[in-house]
C-alpha cells in the first residue's frame, strides 16, 4: 500500500494492507490507531491475552505478526486511551465478523474460485438494455424453518424465481456486518465484513458467481455516509473523533448515526477501498449508494448548503471506481435537485451512472391514493415527471422504503375497495413499465401483498397462493415483465428526448393519458384510463395508418380483469384509432 496515498485519501486497496491476512506462518494484523496510547491484540490464538502491538514510525499504524493465529479464529483490538480508558474494538477492515451481539473479527481464507469471466468481460452500463432490478432483504424474502438461507443455499431458490419473473438484476440490501437487524444493514460496524446471519464470505461469493452464471447481475446496497454508534465499532476508535465528524452539531445524522468525516485523508481512503473492495472482491455488478442528500448538503439539508468536503470525496470516489471498474454500475439514492448527479465529474457532475427519481415515485403513489374527483386536480401531476426527466439518467423505483412504518404496501395504497385497488396497481405498474427510466421494484409487490414488509418475518408468498385475486397479479407482473425485456422501444434510446412523446395530455376529466416510446426500430404506445367511467369507442389520433396489436391489456380477465384476453389488434385508419378503455386500466400496444 501505498502509505502516502492512504494518508492523502488516494487509496483504493488498504484493504490488502490493513486487517488480518494470512502469510506463510500465522497471519499479520495491522490498525491505524494514530491518536491511541499503546494498542494490543486479543483473540483465541492467544487466549485474550494482550499482545502489545509495534508502531510503525508516527504514522499511527500498528503491526503484529502471529504465527498461531489461524483462519477462522475470532480476535479484537485493544485500544488504550490517553485517559486511562480501554476499549476493545473489531476491525475496521475485518473481513469477517461474529453474529450479532458478539462483535468480535474473525480471520478469513479465501477459497472460492469465480467462474463468471465470460459474464464480467461482456457486462456493460446498460444504458440501452433492459434493466430491472428487484430489491431484495436477504433474510426476509422466502422462510427456510427457523433459520436464514445460507447466502449459497438462498441462489438456488431466489436465480430460478428471477428468471422466471423476468428481472435482469437483483439488488440486496447492504450485507455488510451490522449490530441492530432494525436498521437492515443501512448502520454498519463491518464496512468490509459480509453480515454472518447469512453465511461466510465464500458463500456469498458462490451466489455471486451463481447469478452470473445464470445471466442475473447483482448490485449491492453501499452506505459511504455514516455508521453505527456502537462502541466496538468505528466510534471514538482510538478514543478521540477518527472516523466521525469531530463537530457536536454535525457528527450525528438524523439516524442518530455517526456521519463520516469525508474530509479526512484516512476516512476517504477507508471508504473508497471499502466500495472497491465489494467490486473487486466479490465481483458486484454496482452499488446503490444510499442517502446521497446527505453527502451533498449538511445533514441532507438544503438550507445547511452543500458539504463542499463531502461533495469532493463522491466525485472523487466515482471517478476512481469508473477507472478501476468501467462497466460497474453506480446508482445515487439522492432525493434532491441538485444539478449533474449523473454528469461526468470532468464536467462538475457527481459521477453516478443512474439516479433513482424519488420525484416520479412520490407523485405517482399520491396520485393513485386520490379519489377520482382529486385526480381530476391532480392531472398534471403525472405529466410532471418529464419534463425534468432528460436531465438526469434516472430510475424509477418503488423500494422497501415505500412499504413500511405505516406507508401501507402498494396495493394497498390505491384508492378504493379490493378489486379497484387490484385493478389501479395493474395499471400503475404497466406506466412505471412503459415511462422512460430503469426500473427497481422491492420483493413482494409483485404479488400484490397487503401486510407491509418487515425484517424479521418472510413476505407473504405462501400465504397468497390461494388467492386467485394475487395469483392472477403476479402474472400480470411477470408477463409485463418479459414485454419490458423483448421490445426495444422500452429501453432504447430513453435518455433521448426524441424517443417519447405524448399523445394525450389534456384530458383532465377523463383522466386518460397516452405516449409514444419510439427506439429498436419499433414503436410502442402506453393509454390509460385513471378514471373510474369506462370510455367505449375512445378516440386517440396517431398520425398515418397503422395497425395497433395489443401486447398486454391491464383488465384482461387472465389477470383479474373482467375483458376477454384475445390478442386484439386495433386499425389506426387517416390518424384516428377507436377503443374501449376500461376503469383504472392501461393498455399497451406494439405499433405496426
Amino acid at each position: 500500500m501505498d502509505l502516502e496515498q492512504f494518508y492523502s485519501g488516494n487509496e483504493w486497496y488498504a484493504y490488502r494492507y490493513f486487517g488480518a491476512h494470512i502469510v506463510e506462518q500465522g497471519a499479520i494484523f495491522r490498525v491505524y490507531a494514530p491518536r491511541a496510547e499503546k494498542v494490543t491484540l486479543i483473540g483465541e490464538f492467544n487466549e485474550w491475552h494482550d499482545q502489545e502491538m509495534e508502531l510503525n514510525g508516527r504514522g499511527g499504524i500498528y503491526s503484529l505478526a502471529v504465527p498461531e493465529a489461524q483462519p477462522g479464529q475470532m480476535y479484537k483490538y485493544r485500544i488504550y486511551h490517553h485517559n486511562g480508558t480501554v476499549t476493545d474494538k473489531a476491525d475496521p477492515y475485518g473481513f469477517a465478523m461474529e453474529l450479532r451481539p458478539a462483535s468480535a473479527s474473525i480471520i478469513t481464507a479465501e477459497k472460492h474460485v469465480f467462474t463468471d469471466e465470460e459474464w464480467m468481460r461482456n457486462r456493460e452500463k446498460l444504458y440501452n438494455r433492459p434493466f430491472h432490478l428487484y430489491e431484495i432483504h436477504f433474510g426476509s424474502w422466502r422462510a427456510n424453518g427457523d433459520r436464514w438461507y445460507r447466502y449459497e443455499e438462498l441462489a438456488g431458490e431466489l436465480i430460478p424465481y428471477l428468471k422466471e419473473m423476468g428481472y435482469t438484476h437483483v439488488e440486496i440490501m447492504p450485507l455488510n456486518e451490522h449490530p441492530m437487524d432494525e436498521s437492515w444493514g443501512y448502520q454498519s460496524t463491518g464496512f468490509f465484513a459480509p453480515t454472518s446471519r447469512y453465511g461466510t464470505p465464500d458463500g456469498l461469493k458462490q451466489f455471486v458467481n451463481q447469478c452470473h452464471m445464470a445471466g442475473i447481475g447483482v448490485i449491492l446496497d453501499f452506505v459511504p455516509v455514516h455508521f453505527a454508534v456502537d462502541d466496538y465499532g468505528l466510534s471514538m476508535f482510538d478514543g478521540m473523533p477518527l472516523y466521525e465528524i469531530p463537530f457536536e452539531d454535525v457528527e450525528r445524522s438524523e439516524w442518530g448515526s455517526y456521519n463520516f468525516a469525508h474530509g479526512r485523508g484516512e476516512v476517504a481512503s477507508f471508504l473508497k477501498s471499502s466500495a472497491n473492495y465489494w467490486l473487486t472482491e466479490y465481483h458486484f455488478d454496482g452499488l446503490r449508494m444510499d442517502a446521497i442528500a446527505n453527502i451533498i448538503y449538511w445533514g441532507g439539508d438544503e438550507r445547511r448548503g452543500a458539504n463542499a468536503q463531502s461533495v469532493q470525496f463522491v466525485q472523487s470516489m466515482n471517478e476512481g471506481l469508473h477507472n478501476i471498474h468501467p462497466t460497474a454500475v453506480l446508482m445515487a439514492e439522492d432525493s434532491t435537485s441538485y444539478l449533474k448527479v449523473t454528469a461526468p465529474v470532468e464536467y462538475g457532475g457527481l459521477g453516478f451512472d443512474y439516479k433513482w427519481d424519488l420525484g416520479f415515485m412520490h407523485d405517482t403513489l399520491d396520485f393513485f391514493t386520490y379519489s377520482v374527483e382529486e385526480r381530476r386536480k391532480h392531472y398534471h401531476d403525472l405529466l410532471f415527471s418529464m419534463h425534468y426527466f432528460y436531465n438526469e439518467l434516472y430510475l424509477l423505483a418503488f423500494s422497501h422504503d415505500e412499504v413500511v412504518h405505516g406507508k401501507k404496501t402498494l396495493v394497498d395504497k390505491m384508492y378504493g375497495c379490493y378489486e379497484d385497488k387490484f385493478a389501479q396497481c395493474r395499471a400503475l405498474f404497466l406506466y412505471m413499465m412503459s415511462h422512460p427510466g430503469k426500473k427497481l421494484n422491492f420483493m413482494g409487490n409483485e404479488i400484490g401483498q397487503f401486510r407491509e414488509w418487515a425484517e424479521y418475518r418472510p413476505q407473504d408468498f405462501e400465504e397468497l397462493a390461494p388467492f386467485p385475486m394475487h395469483n392472477a397479479f403476479t402474472r400480470f407482473c411477470r408477463d409485463l415483465n418479459q414485454i419490458y425485456l423483448h421490445h426495444p422501444a422500452l429501453y432504447e434510446g430513453e435518455y433521448n428526448s426524441a424517443c417519447f412523446s405524448y399523445v394525450i395530455s389534456d384530458r383532465d376529466w377523463d383522466l386518460v393519458y397516452a405516449y409514444r416510446r419510439s427506439a429498436g426500430g419499433e414503436q410502442i404506445l402506453a393509454v390509460f384510463n385513471f378514471s373510474d367511467v369506462r370510455y367505449s369507442d375512445y378516440l386517440v389520433r396517431i398520425e398515418g395508418n397503422h395497425m395497433l396489436k395489443e401486447l398486454i391489456h391491464s383488465a384482461g380477465n387472465i389477470y383479474g380483469g373482467t375483458v376477454p384476453y384475445e390478442g386484439v389488434e386495433l386499425v389506426v385508419r387517416n390518424g384516428q384509432c377507436f377503443m374501449d378503455l376500461e376503469p383504472y386500466s392501461g393498455r399497451l400496444f406494439q405499433v405496426l
